[in-house]
């Protein structure tokens, strides 16, 4: 890759997560000013589910800052990715890094913190072990504190939070997990086929998008780490 096409990337991957945060900033203020009596529920559940969406990609974007692929400045990068992560759930970026990394090195091994434990291969279980290794006490109490600052100083309605910012945020846990861990990472039948233990889940440009950012090209994501989001999609 030549210097002029990594500033090109890096110009445009900082696009495209300042693009992230900012739609799901406004989308959320503006789900906040909703009153919720008045939504039909197909109305609510859609927006339910771009909320969800939302949220995934701050997640995606703060991935990408752990593998350098948004700015060339660690420093500015580190902060963007922290940003999302706390925005996103109260992550700790420092800790998910070397998390993340540790998978990279160990992939859907006993040394992969995203992997199962051999007992709890199937989708619930795995979800359950998932969610443990990642959730720590100081999260909780932040994500505590972040609906006190919600709630009582910018007043939003509780109602509204629980539907917009907690519901998604979970079911968005779910997405992730099913999408970027679960279908990527699961032995096939006849065992993993090369040292990634990942494979792709091939879909059409659009529905890779909408399921979970194009991270259903796994594979290849661990084969180029470096490599953002909006560009593994072939």
């Amino acid at each position: 890759m030549t210097t002029t096409f990594r500033g090109l990337t890096n110009g445009l991957s900082l696009q495209v997560a300042m693009t992230i945060v900012g739609v799901w900033a406004i989308s959320l203020w503006n789900c906040t000013q909703i009153q919720i009596g008045t939504l039909q529920p197909m109305w609510l559940l859609c927006l339910i589910g771009w909320q969800t969406w939302l949220y995934t990609g701050l997640f995606i974007t703060a991935h990408d800052a752990m593998h350098g692929s948004i700015h060339s400045s660690p420093r500015i990068e580190r902060s963007i990715g922290q940003l999302c992560l706390w925005l996103y759930a109260g992550f700790d970026y420092s800790q998910l890094s070397i998390k993340h990394h540790l998978h990279h090195q160990y992939p859907a091994s006993d040394r992969d913190p995203d992997f199962h434990n051999g007992k709890t291969a199937h989708f619930w279980g795995w979800y359950g072990q998932f969610v443990r290794e990642h959730l720590s006490w100081r999260q909780l109490l932040n994500l505590v504190m972040m609906f006190g600052i919600y709630v009582k100083i910018c007043q939003f309605p509780v109602v509204n939070i629980v539907f917009f910012w907690v519901i998604p945020s979970l079911l968005s846990s779910l997405q992730l997990f099913y999408f970027g861990t679960f279908l990527p990472h699961r032995e096939p039948q006849g065992g993993y086929t090369n040292p990634h233990r990942a494979q792709t889940i091939d879909r059409s440009t659009w529905w890779s998008l909408i399921t979970c950012y194009h991270f259903g090209y796994h594979r290849e994501h661990h084969e180029s780490p470096q490599i953002p989001w909006w560009q593994l999609c072939r």
